[in-house]
């Protein structure tokens, strides 16, 4: 029985994956390819005595490949012994498709055009003529719609007669041909294959690292290698360009471009979507627009989100007042009733402004607004050393560092993703969100509060944006990647899935609280109240039944709390790093608090509220906000929000950075260059507004 093996290949989103599933009497199988968690699809077709194998290649951009699906998509072109290629464009964006199908047509295998969509451009009055592009490219050409399984069989038709398909081959420019065909003829003595050493060539003037190595050990390459940096010279010199890949880049865009005008009828008719984006993606408007909105979604985190903070408060309280009653007397109540519990209460206090946050990012996913924020940002991020994509691991690190780190995955270029990853904890995490509400309420009227909470996270990013700046000059010279990404329709969300996101990280939030969060405290718990001193507490018991009124004793018991608090092993402790934080104003507490931070950022509330013998107070609570203010000055705390902004996240965000960056060297600037630099701001701004005589 013959077989045909063919590979199905495309940019993202052309619809291979549709024509697939389209495709009758097909069996289909999915799996990875091997050695990488990426996706495999392949589909057996029996027609008469032959076998016909399609497989789906990941979406690829082009073969400059970066990201996992473009290297196995470029590497089974390379590598892999096939028949046929199936190139699969978008007929909506034809032109643009165009070019790769070009840099396809260089590798000088059989192939056969699929235009799909074809029914969204009709509908619209227009039309491509298949068989004028066909005669052009000298190749098959389909005009398919796989939605209305259009087209779909004569590819399977198409296939069964691979026999009378030739080999394309496109012609450059001629300064560039002359180029190729002279570097060609050096890689013939080592090839007898042609158009294997064509192709090679114009990979190599492109900068492949790939051919390059495939070539480095043979006889040839320093002949070759010569002759290769010297028609490179001449390129760049004849087209006054600085790279020859965007030369034939160029090249191969007004070939496309040429074509589709010979070809295609393509009405530009302005559909909604680009209406929204004349407004939303405005040179001018655009940025304030995007600013307005991440300003309101900050406003409703603060404002709306503080409605159920007292429910929640007085349940937690009423639950632990109750456990009290019930639990025998003792080291464990104790334990429990004012260690755990307040702990955990005032970290779950703050689940309705981060699951605000969190709904907030999901409506710009969703909608089709955060791609365009992207593309959006993509010029100013890049005076900034970044990549537009890198806004939305920048965005996702407002809401938590963890995902924040895997989102940076989709950044193709190595640099671009490790500067992106070095700054992402600039963006202040919901997590950090209850410190900065408490110290808000502490030293700041009510009615700026969501003004300063909108400065601080603008001030993070925006510090984030210089380091960015600077790293990009100093340890990774050079240019951020060209930004690509395909601009989805605007489309309503999904109410299910926003639901069930936020769910999910709701579940997440709680099982953090209720575990690591927990056991956080139940540590300081034990270090603030160990030793004991009997002695300490008979003579302030003796105080306090000698008290005449309620509020002498009170002040009394508080007075007892702190020299317990002073004497213990976490007050020992904070005396012992008080001299690293003492230039920026902090006491023995706040040092200790800020240090218990790098366990989880919650936890900074509740050491606060445990050393400052609040007992099950939270950030809203008014003997809290007073003890803060009798012991700390403004600048201290101005001191403290600037730490908690810069200094490293969580222990669980700092593992992830390990496993994604598996380079120790870069693993241990991560773990420093933050705290230094939060330590060295603070007290910059500490000594700055002494200065000003606060």
């Amino acid at each position: 029985m013959k077989k045909i093996k063919c590979v199905m290949v495309g940019q993202p989103n052309v619809g291979k994956s549709s024509i697939i599933n389209a495709l009758s009497n097909a069996r289909l199988h999915v799996g990875n390819f091997a050695g990488v968690t990426v996706e495999k699809k392949e589909v057996l077709i029996q027609k008469g005595d032959v076998d016909i194998e399609i497989v789906d290649l990941p979406g690829i951009y082009s073969l400059n490949a970066y990201t996992p699906e473009e290297v196995v998509a470029k590497k089974y072109l390379l590598d892999e012994n096939y028949d046929l290629i199936i190139n699969v464009v978008d007929a909506n964006v034809l032109e643009r498709n165009l070019n790769f199908t070009l840099s396809l047509m260089d590798m000088r295998k059989k192939m056969i055009l699929v235009i799909n969509m074809i029914d969204e451009i009709e509908k619209e009055g227009g039309k491509i003529d298949a068989k004028k592009l066909s005669n052009l490219l000298e190749i098959p050409v389909i005009l398919t719609s796989a939605k209305e399984k259009r087209g779909v069989d004569e590819i399977v038709e198409k296939i069964m007669d691979i026999q009378n398909i030739s080999k394309p081959k496109i012609y450059y420019d001629e300064r560039i041909e002359e180029e190729i065909e002279r570097l060609t003829k050096i890689l013939l003595k080592s090839f007898k294959d042609e158009d294997r050493a064509r192709f090679y060539v114009i990979r190599l003037l492109e900068n492949d690292k790939d051919i390059y190595k495939t070539l480095h050990d043979m006889p040839i390459f320093l002949e070759f290698h010569e002759e290769l940096s010297k028609s490179i010279k001449r390129l760049k010199l004849e087209f006054d360009e600085d790279s020859v890949s965007d030369i034939l880049t160029n090249d191969r865009n007004s070939l496309a471009k040429n074509l589709v005008m010979q070809v295609a009828s393509i009405p530009k008719k302005k559909s909604l979507t680009d209406k929204i984006d004349s407004i939303l993606i405005h040179p001018i408007l655009g940025l304030p627009i995007f600013l307005f909105f991440m300003w309101v979604l900050f406003q409703l985190t603060f404002q709306i989100g503080s409605i159920p903070m007292d429910y929640i408060d007085e349940t937690t309280t009423n639950f632990a007042t109750w456990l009290k009653g019930i639990l025998p007397p003792g080291n464990l109540n104790s334990a429990i009733t004012d260690g755990v519990i307040p702990a955990v209460s005032a970290v779950i206090m703050f689940l309705p402004n981060i699951l605000i946050l969190f709904l907030g990012i999901n409506l710009l996913e969703q909608t089709g607004y955060m791609s365009r924020a992207a593309f959006l940002l993509d010029g100013f991020l890049k005076k900034f050393g970044l990549q537009g994509k890198a806004f939305i691991p920048l965005v996702s690190g407002f809401g938590c560092t963890v995902p924040a780190y895997m989102a940076a995955r989709t950044l193709k270029n190595p640099a671009d993703r490790l500067i992106t990853m070095l700054v992402l904890g600039f963006m202040s995490c919901s997590a950090r969100l209850p410190i900065y509400v408490l110290l808000i309420a502490a030293f700041f009227p009510a009615f700026s509060a969501g003004n300063i909470l909108f400065a601080i996270y603008i001030s993070g990013a925006l510090l984030g944006l210089i380091a960015a700046k600077i790293l990009r000059k100093v340890l990774f010279k050079g240019e951020p990647e060209p930004f690509v990404m395909e601009m989805p329709p605007y489309r309503f969300p999904s109410i299910k899935a926003i639901l069930v996101d936020l769910w999910i990280k709701t579940k997440i939030f709680l099982k953090k609280a209720g575990t690591f969060i927990a056991g956080a405290a139940l540590i300081i718990w034990f270090l603030s109240s160990y030793p004991t001193n009997p002695k300490l507490e008979a003579e302030y018991s003796k105080k306090i039944e000698l008290a005449k009124s309620d509020k002498e004793k009170i002040e009394l018991k508080n007075a007892l709390a702190a020299k317990e608090l002073e004497n213990s092993y976490l007050g020992e402790f904070g005396k012992a790093i008080e001299p690293i934080f003492a230039p920026l104003g902090f006491d023995w507490r706040m040092s200790v608090a800020t240090i218990s931070g790098l366990a989880a950022k919650e936890v900074v509330v509740s050491t606060l509220a445990t050393l400052y013998a609040v007992g099950d107070a939270d950030e809203t609570s008014s003997t809290l906000i007073k003890k803060l203010r009798e012991n700390i000055d403004f600048k201290a705390a101005i001191a403290l929000i600037v730490i908690i902004m810069i200094y490293s996240p969580c222990v669980a965000a700092m593992s992830t950075f390990y496993a994604e960056v598996p380079e120790w060297a870069w693993r241990t600037f991560y773990t420093i260059y933050p705290n230094v630099l939060a330590w060295i701001l603070a007290f910059i701004v500490y000594r700055g507004l002494a200065m000003f005589g606060y």
